[in-house]
């Protein structure tokens, strides 16, 4: 049986040649465990294009390739195991600020971002939120309003 973590990996490389359907990878996101570095008490997040993004990882070896140059040097980085929806759903919605999720980071042709946008995270706190009914299409990173 294939475990989540290697079927999201999957299929964001599938998505990334032009492949699947992006809600079949929201959903694979959504069920798949993912690693989420912890530092000073709260999950790692980096900050860009006035989104923070959570970094959460597919297996040990994306995070290991994230802490070669993140880690707190010759010591293990802490993680959690977090599912994905859970990110999406609450954690990003108690930010109180535009946050997304940026997974495998450090994996070069496999990372994916997940914006702040309807039908990723909770639509109360979607960027796009009031567009969702006009017509719109959703927005992914470097299209910022």
């Amino acid at each position: 049986m294939q475990q989540p973590k290697a079927a999201l990996a999957e299929r964001i490389a599938e998505r990334r040649w032009g492949g699947d359907d992006p809600r079949a990878l929201v959903g694979e996101m959504r069920r798949s465990v993912l690693l989420v570095p912890v530092a000073d008490g709260g999950l790692w997040s980096v900050r860009s294009g006035g989104v923070r993004w959570i970094c959460g990882f597919t297996d040990e070896s994306a995070l290991a390739r994230f802490a070669l140059h993140h880690g707190p040097g010759d010591q293990p980085m802490e993680y959690a195991a977090l599912l994905g929806a859970r990110i999406v759903d609450e954690i990003v919605p108690a930010l109180g600020e535009p946050a997304g999720l940026a997974v495998d980071i450090a994996t070069e042709d496999g990372s994916m971002f997940f914006p702040p946008v309807a039908g990723i995270v909770a639509e109360a706190v979607a960027v796009d939120a009031g567009e969702a009914g006009e017509g719109t299409r959703e927005r992914g990173p470097g299209h910022e309003r």
